[in-house]
């Protein structure tokens, strides 16, 4: 296969893990045949400072032409006076409402060999972890109206929740089908108790699971979920969300996972078109400094093979060979426990030992 891909390294450690990652996907290449072509293009705090925009039109159309886009991250303290609307992270909202990416999948999986890198009690995770989160991506409170005004002399600011029958319906019906292919169970997130929008949301998604009879649907609060996330996390198998409750739950599922940094992403669109990315942040306390995971990018690559491409062979690969350096006692520094047996590896050296084992 000829690939295209559009890659957005961005701010802070995105260009570091993003350079593994392609360096990952050239051993799959190798390997197995495929011709992967990149192009490099600015989006985020870096694009603010060449361009002047956080999101390029040629980024924008370099995405739009290519066949799937690997992205590192986006922001940075040094752009965090700037108005909402200018900064970094706009290039992400941008980019999912342009290429209609409404269905984020993050897996969150616990690697047998990072058992001690879990938080939780071993017995609350014996045998490992496998959670999927689909989140809803274009929709709510992140793309509602909102506005900062003042009343009286007082300052007063709102961001408006908001989703329709449609967008509620699709990505329910992405959880389902996600869970057609692993335990055939989906756990509905919402605070219908409260929101109007969640109960909305809780109706659709009850009509659309009429749909699937072999899945099992429940519904939990948002907080009940956060709560059993810590307290029981191998009940769940797909949980469903919306964008903000997405945002929150995906993150604390990463630190049950082990590390922030183990984490990968899809941002899918209605066809095969999609974005893949580290779920962590920019992190640029240790830009440049060889010490960032580049796992979760790698993983994310992973992803891209599986989903875009159709590449299964492919994508076991590299799932394989992260297993097997992990296996081995290679750990980063965010994930080392302090015991003897480890040896532990920069941004550059995980990439290429990660490579390695591929070919």
């Amino acid at each position: 296969m000829n690939m295209n891909i559009a890659v957005i390294p961005g701010d802070g450690i995105g260009p570091e893990v993003t350079n593994e990652a392609v360096k990952v996907l050239d051993a799959v290449a190798d390997r197995f045949g495929h011709n992967f072509y990149y192009r490099n293009v600015l989006a985020g705090g870096c694009a603010i400072d060449a361009y002047g925009t956080a999101l390029p039109k040629e980024t924008l159309n370099v995405c739009k032409n290519s066949d799937a886009v690997l992205l590192g991250a986006v922001g940075g303290e040094k752009w965090d006076t700037l108005p909402g609307d200018r900064r970094p992270e706009t290039a992400l909202l941008g980019l999912r409402k342009e290429l209609g990416l409404y269905a984020n999948l993050r897996p969150a999986m616990l690697f047998s060999a990072l058992a001690e890198s879990c938080p939780l009690r071993p017995e609350l995770v014996a045998g490992g972890l496998d959670i999927l989160v689909v989140r809803e991506l274009t929709g709510g409170i992140y793309f509602g109206k909102k506005a900062t005004e003042k009343k009286d002399g007082v300052r007063f600011a709102y961001d408006v929740e908001e989703y329709s029958e449609t967008e509620i319906a699709r990505i329910a019906r992405t959880a389902f089908e996600m869970a057609r292919l692993r335990n055939k169970q989906v756990t509905s997130v919402d605070k219908a108790n409260v929101l109007e929008s969640s109960r909305l949301w809780r109706a659709v998604v009850t009509d659309i699971s009429a749909d699937y009879p072999d899945i099992k649907l429940n519904h939990l609060y948002v907080d009940n979920t956060a709560m059993q996330l810590v307290r029981a996390p191998k009940q769940f198998d797909v949980i469903l969300t919306s964008n903000i409750f997405g945002d929150i739950l995906s993150d604390e599922a990463s630190q049950i996972a082990g590390s922030i940094g183990m984490l990968p992403s899809a941002s899918l669109n209605a066809g095969d078109f999609g974005m893949y990315e580290p779920v962590h942040g920019s992190a640029p306390d240790i830009a440049g400094l060889n010490k960032a995971n580049p796992m979760a990018a790698i993983l994310s690559a992973s992803m891209m093979l599986r989903y875009t491409f159709k590449l299964t062979k492919e994508a076991d690969a590299i799932e394989e060979a992260v297993k097997d350096v992990l296996n081995e006692g290679y750990r980063t520094a965010d994930l080392a426990s302090g015991t003897d047996n480890e040896r532990i590896l920069g941004t550059a050296e995980a990439g290429s030992i990660i490579a390695e084992y591929i070919k």
